[in-house]
């Protein structure tokens, strides 16, 4: 298991970026009774019979992994949505993109801790690659978003210490504005 429940979300999300998408939007909403994470790419998506494998633990892409034959990803994101009275539903189209929901009951016993946001949403915009990441958090009835190139085109880039420091300064503002 993750032992928290950002770390789901970095998972999740690099599964897009890992896919070539060019956009990915990613969206975490808490309500006070669910916490809800919705991804969505315009990556090389999923054909059915691969979709129809994709919660199988002993599956995985053909090199996906170098040395790995199981994916263990998605079935440990099904079981512990299902273990916290929520629900995975996962939709993909080959050539077209994905998308990924999850759900989680808020204040089930064996729901991990949140974690930290800031840092996971700055380690997602740092990841390797040619694509844009948007990330939206709404927390009852406020909410911001923010892209990985908005940020960077703010800060003066995220490659040097004073660009990351300004961003995870104004995430953490916003953060602490909800």
């Amino acid at each position: 298991m993750h032992a928290t429940l950002v770390d789901v979300i970095a998972d999740t999300t690099q599964n897009s970026i890992e896919a070539g998408a060019k956009h990915v939007a990613l969206t975490l909403t808490e309500d006070g009774k669910t916490i809800a994470v919705r991804i969505v790419d315009d990556g090389k998506g999923m054909d059915a019979a691969t979709l129809a494998r994709a919660f199988n633990p002993f599956y995985t892409e053909a090199g996906k992994h170098d040395k790995r034959k199981v994916g263990l990803g998605l079935p440990i994101l099904k079981q512990l949505c299902e273990s916290t009275d929520g629900a995975v539903s996962l939709k993909s189209e080959k050539g077209v993109g994905t998308e990924l929901n999850y759900s989680f009951a808020a204040h089930h016993i064996d729901l991990p801790p949140m974690g930290d946001i800031v840092e996971t949403v700055l380690m997602l915009f740092n990841y390797p690659g040619d694509f844009d990441l948007t990330f939206t958090h709404r927390k009852g009835a406020e909410e911001y978003a923010i892209s990985r190139r908005e940020l960077a085109e703010a800060v003066g880039g995220l490659e040097s210490a004073e660009g990351l420091s300004l961003a995870r300064d104004f995430l953490q503002s916003q953060e602490d504005a909800l």
